[in-house]
């Protein structure tokens, strides 16, 4: 995946889905439609491409063997419904470039953390309570299968903490597919356990198969700071960002809270790219219409 020139990725999965008057709170999140509703995937990717999007982001991050498994399937067909993740957003690329699209479209396969299996928040304060070994085996299975798919890049998403960054570079080092690395942020500086940004881009110098570092699912505010936090630490690497719409997640309810409005991500992006942004789009909460915007910001205006 070559990201010489800017690409605009997708917007949050989830609620794109909820947009089709889906119901989402259930541990398994948008992973429950791989058997429910497959469809439903394949419009919300759809929808991203057609707004403007370059990147689809897969339907796994909160799809694990043993989740699925956890809800009646077996570990085969667990298994089948991870590969499946991947079938979707190329099926729904496919539509795309009949419709029209002229663009290099991609796909990039999610990796979630541990914390989008424990369900529980977590993944938005890192505090597991295992080990980098730990957390190499929870993710080593799923992503060296997803890896055997016709992905075009990993997408190791909302790492909350140093130890999880450190368990994903060691599996990365194995891959076939380069990933990129994005963790979730407290503040402007640092992840969500605590670690300083800068510290963990300084880590990832050399390191093999990862084609970028960055932010998701974090405050738009914090942004533009961790973009020069990560530039500090590792002046060489590409980054990507996609924030969340700065509402308030409740694990409880599996809701967000809030007020998102799409009329800033065309400034925001625009400055984020600037900044030295390589990969732009958003996360939860961020609907087409913010990636529109961005698009604007991104292809079609100039800064002042």
């Amino acid at each position: 995946m070559d990201i010489s020139k800017t690409i605009l990725l997708d917007g949050g999965l989830s609620n794109a889905l909820e947009a089709q008057s889906i119901d989402l709170n259930h541990e398994l999140w948008s992973a429950k439609l791989l058997k429910e509703d497959e469809d439903a995937i394949v419009k919300a990717h759809l929808g991203y491409y057609m707004a403007g999007a370059s990147c689809i982001i897969t339907s796994s991050y909160q799809a694990t063997i043993e989740g699925l498994m956890k809800y009646g399937n077996s570990r085969e067909e667990s298994i089948e419904l991870i590969k499946k993740t991947t079938a979707l957003g190329i099926k729904a690329r496919e539509e795309a470039l009949e419709k029209g699209i002229k663009q290099e479209l991609f796909v990039a396969g999610s990796i979630g953390p541990y914390g989008a299996f424990l369900a529980d928040g977590s993944e938005y304060r890192g505090d597991y309570g295992i080990d980098v070994e730990e957390l190499i085996a929870f993710h080593k299975e799923r992503l060296l299968l997803i890896d055997t798919t016709d992905i075009d890049v990993l997408a190791c998403e909302t790492m909350p903490s140093f130890d999880e960054v450190k368990a994903i570079v060691n599996l990365l080092d194995n891959t076939i597919h380069e990933g990129w690395i994005s963790c979730s942020c407290k503040d402007g500086k640092h992840l969500n356990d605590g670690t300083p940004i800068q510290e963990v881009a300084a880590y990832l110098k050399g390191k093999k198969n990862v084609i970028a570092f960055g932010v998701n699912c974090t405050k738009p505010e914090y942004i533009s700071s961790l973009i020069a936090e990560i530039k500090k630490g590792n002046s060489e690497i590409d980054i990507v960002v996609y924030p969340n719409s700065g509402q308030v997640y409740h694990a409880d309810t599996k809701t967000w809270s809030g007020i998102s409005d799409p009329s800033h991500c065309a400034l925001m992006a625009q400055e984020w790219k600037m900044l030295g942004a390589k990969l732009i789009g958003g996360c939860c909460m961020m609907g087409t219409e913010h990636i529109e915007a961005m698009k604007l910001g991104l292809y079609e205006q100039s800064i002042d």
